[in-house]
């Protein structure tokens, strides 16, 4: 694989550094690139959409699909200005992207205010949920959904 390529880090601190300026959220930017060309880019908007899911990495995976036409980014990387959080991650791995290349660690974040060491933790099995968590309510119907998608052939797999 080759090396990371800090042309493309660079974008992403761009981005980061226009989303500050917009006064949009945190301090995060991401690209998503292919075959080394940014093809989106994403900041967080947290607070200017009001969106907690408004993160860097999953603004540029959405601007990405729209730009692209898929909702599978293989054959691309996102670099991001941060580690991705649990949540970025999932998306990443949902996205199906080649590699993750970032800047700052986790712990920079968290040094600033940015700590997802509580979501780690309940991940790890180590720490409850801060909320209540009940399933299997009306499972049977809610399998049979599952049922249904399973039995489309017209379905598209993802």
């Amino acid at each position: 694989m080759n090396a990371p390529d800090p042309r493309l880090m660079q974008a992403a601190i761009a981005e980061a550094q226009a989303g500050l300026g917009a006064g949009d959220g945190g301090p995060f930017g991401a690209v998503v690139v292919r075959d080394g060309v940014v093809v989106a880019r994403g900041h967080n908007q947290v607070v200017a959409l009001n969106d907690p899911s408004a993160h860097a990495e999953v603004q540029a995976i959405r601007a990405a699909c729209r730009a692209l036409g898929t909702f599978d980014l293989s054959g691309c990387e996102i670099y991001a200005t941060c580690e991705p959080c649990p949540m970025c991650f999932a998306a990443i791995h949902w996205a199906r992207l080649d590699r993750v290349v970032f800047g700052a660690a986790r712990a920079d974040a968290a040094a600033v205010g940015f700590d997802d060491a509580a979501i780690y933790d309940v991940l790890a099995g180590t720490r409850a949920p801060a909320f209540a968590v009940l399933g299997e309510v009306e499972t049977g119907a809610c399998r049979s959904l599952m049922e249904r998608w399973r039995d489309d052939e017209g379905r598209i797999p993802y």
